[in-house]
């Protein structure tokens, strides 16, 4: 079964570390990314890397707090977030693509979802 299944989450203080993982089932990730959705808010673009992971982008929001990694040989990946703020309160999103993309940013790119883990963090 074609999939990806996320873990990770939960409710945190601000300037706490939380760390999402996604893993690929039934294919080969190309690129992969997070995306998060805060409430009344569209989908926003969050961290990417590529398929060899020589290639990482992230949002300015979350540069220098944030860190996205891979595991190709397990087809995982990984979202390191440390010194959270309350504006990061989202339900995060892992992405991935099965084929090569040129735009990391757009969620259309991406054809595989997760379901989705929520993020909380309190002032």
């Amino acid at each position: 079964q074609v999939q990806l299944v996320e873990s990770g989450g939960g409710l945190v203080q601000a300037g706490g570390s939380l760390r999402l993982s996604c893993a690929a089932f039934g294919f080969r990730a190309s690129a992969m990314g997070w995306f998060r959705q805060a409430p009344g808010e569209e989908r926003e673009f969050v961290a990417a890397i590529s398929r060899g992971g020589s290639t990482t982008v992230y949002a300015d929001s979350v540069k220098g707090r944030f860190t996205i990694s891979r595991d190709n040989a397990k087809n995982t990946q990984a979202l390191q977030m440390n010194s959270l703020k309350p504006e990061d309160t989202a339900v995060y999103y892992c992405a991935s693509s099965g084929s090569y993309i040129s735009d990391y940013v757009v969620p259309s790119a991406y054809g595989y979802w997760g379901q989705g883990t929520q993020v909380t963090v309190s002032s």
